[in-house]
C-alpha cells in the first residue's frame, strides 16, 4: 500500500478514536451540570452556552500558532501534542467538584488540543493532489464517525457506571490512538525543508496564503460552522422536557447526536469521491441550496407530522434534522480540498490553521447568538436562524465559483 494511503488509514483510525474519547461527554453534559449544583433551566441553557464557547475562544488564538508551527517542526508532532493533552484535560474533567473547574478545562482544551485541525493539515501535507478531495472526505468522515459513536457508548455508559467513569473511558481511549500516532504514521519531511531553508516570515507565509479566493473559503467555513453548531449543543435541552429520567436523557441524546454523526460521516465520504469526479463548485452550491430549504421545513415539523400521520413529532424533527447533517456534509471536504490545492505543501499548516480559527471563531460565534436566545425562548427558535447562514454562504459559493473560473480545480 503507498504510504500516503497507509498514512490516511491508520490516521483515521486513531482519528476516530480520539473523537469518540471527546464524544463520550457530549450527551450528559447537562446532567452532570446538575450533579455539580446547576439545577435551574436558565442556568442550565447559560452554562451550557459557556460551555460550548469557552474552547472555541482559545482554540481560535491557538489554531494559528500550532498550525505555523507545524509547517516548521512537523505536522504529526501537532497531532501527539493535541492527543496527548487531551488524555490529560479528559481525564481531569472526570474529576471536577464544580462547573467552574469544567470551565477552566474546556478552556484548556481549546488551547491545548485540537486534533481534527491537525489532522486535516497533515494528510493536505502528504497526500498527492489528485486524491486530494477524497482524502480530506475520509479524514473529515472519522470525526464525524468518532463524534456518532462515542455519544452513543458515552451514553449508555454513563447510565450505567456514571458521568465520571465515561471521562476516565475517554481519555484512555484518547491515549491508545496517540500511541498508534506515535508509533505506526510516517511523515514526509521534504514538505517542511522549504520553510526551513529560506527562512521565510510569519507576516509573508501568511501574506502568500490570504488570496481573494482563500478569504471567500475562510468566509464559507465560518457560516458553515456556525449552521451545523449552534443547535447541536442544546440537543438536551430540547429534549429535557419530553424526558424526565436523566440517564434516558443521555442516552437519547447520545443516539440522536450518533445518527446525526453517521449521516454526516456517510456524506463527507461519499461526495469526497463524487466531488473527484464533478464540478466541486456546482456540486457545493447544490448541497447548499439543498440544506437551506430543508432547514427552514424543519421549523413546520409538527405539521410536517400531521400531514404524513406521524404521531410522534420528535421522530419526524429528528429523521429531517438527520437529512440535514448528510446532505450539508458533503460541504466541508469540498471547500478544505479547494483551499489546499491553491498554496504549497510547505504553507498548508499555516492554511489549516487559519481554517481552524474561523472554525473556532465560529464555534464561539454560534453559542454567542444561541445563548441569549435559549435564555428568553425555545431552544427550537434557534433552528429559524440556520437557514440565514447556509443561504449566505451559496451567495459566497456563487462568487467562490466566478472567483476560481479559470483555475483547473473549478
Amino acid at each position: 500500500m503507498e504510504t500516503w494511503k497507509r498514512n490516511l488509514w491508520i490516521l483515521w483510525t486513531t482519528q476516530v478514536i480520539s473523537l469518540m474519547s471527546f464524544g463520550f461527554g457530549l450527551p450528559f453534559m447537562l446532567p452532570y451540570m446538575k450533579t455539580l449544583g446547576i439545577t435551574d433551566v436558565s442556568e442550565l441553557n447559560l452554562y451550557t452556552t459557556i460551555l460550548a464557547a469557552a474552547p472555541a475562544i482559545t482554540m481560535g488564538i491557538m489554531a494559528p500558532i500550532w498550525g505555523n508551527l507545524a509547517d516548521r517542526f512537523g505536522r504529526k508532532l501537532m497531532i501527539l501534542r493535541a492527543m496527548f493533552m487531551a488524555v490529560i484535560i479528559l481525564a481531569l474533567m472526570g474529576m471536577v467538584q464544580n462547573v467552574n473547574q469544567l470551565i477552566v478545562l474546556r478552556l484548556m482544551q481549546g488551547l491545548f488540543t485540537g486534533t481534527v485541525t491537525a489532522a486535516l493539515t497533515f494528510i493536505a501535507s502528504n497526500t498527492p493532489s489528485q486524491h486530494m478531495t477524497e482524502a480530506l472526505g475520509t479524514i473529515s468522515s472519522s470525526t464525524f464517525i468518532g463524534y456518532s459513536i462515542g455519544p452513543m457508548l458515552g451514553g449508555n455508559v454513563a447510565a450505567l457506571l456514571g458521568y465520571r467513569v465515561s471521562f476516565l473511558i475517554g481519555a484512555s481511549m484518547m491515549l491508545v490512538g496517540a500511541l498508534a500516532v506515535l508509533f505506526l504514521i510516517k511523515e514526509d519531511k521534504s514538505t517542511l525543508n522549504r520553510v526551513k531553508e529560506e527562512k521565510v516570515t510569519v507576516r509573508e507565509k501568511y501574506k502568500n496564503i490570504i488570496v481573494p479566493s482563500i478569504v471567500i473559503i475562510l468566509f464559507m467555513l465560518f457560516f458553515l460552522r456556525i449552521s451545523r453548531t449552534m443547535f447541536a449543543p442544546y440537543v438536551a435541552n430540547f429534549l429535557d422536557p419530553f424526558i424526565e429520567d436523566d440517564g434516558v436523557l443521555s442516552q437519547i441524546t447520545g443516539l440522536v447526536t450518533g445518527l446525526v454523526g453517521i449521516s454526516t460521516a456517510s456524506a463527507s465520504m461519499i461526495m469526497g469521491r463524487v466531488a473527484s469526479r464533478v464540478n466541486k463548485m456546482r456540486l457545493m452550491s447544490v448541497l447548499l441550496a439543498l440544506g437551506t430549504l430543508i432547514m427552514i421545513s424543519i421549523n413546520y415539523y409538527e405539521d410536517i407530522s400531521g400531514f404524513i400521520g406521524i404521531e410522534n413529532n420528535l421522530i419526524v424533527f429528528f429523521g429531517i434534522y438527520t437529512i440535514f447533517y448528510f446532505i450539508i456534509g458533503g460541504v466541508e471536504p469540498i471547500i478544505t480540498s479547494t483551499s489546499a490545492l491553491q498554496v504549497s505543501a510547505s504553507d498548508r499548516g499555516a492554511l489549516f490553521g487559519l481554517q481552524g480559527m474561523m472554525g473556532s471563531l465560529a464555534w464561539f460565534a454560534a453559542p454567542a447568538i444561541a445563548g441569549p436566545i435559549v435564555v428568553k425562548l425555545p431552544v427550537i427558535t434557534l433552528l429559524k436562524f440556520v437557514p440565514i447562514f447556509l443561504a449566505i454562504n451559496l451567495v459566497l459559493s456563487i462568487i467562490l465559483r466566478k472567483t476560481l473560473k479559470h483555475v483547473d480545480i473549478v
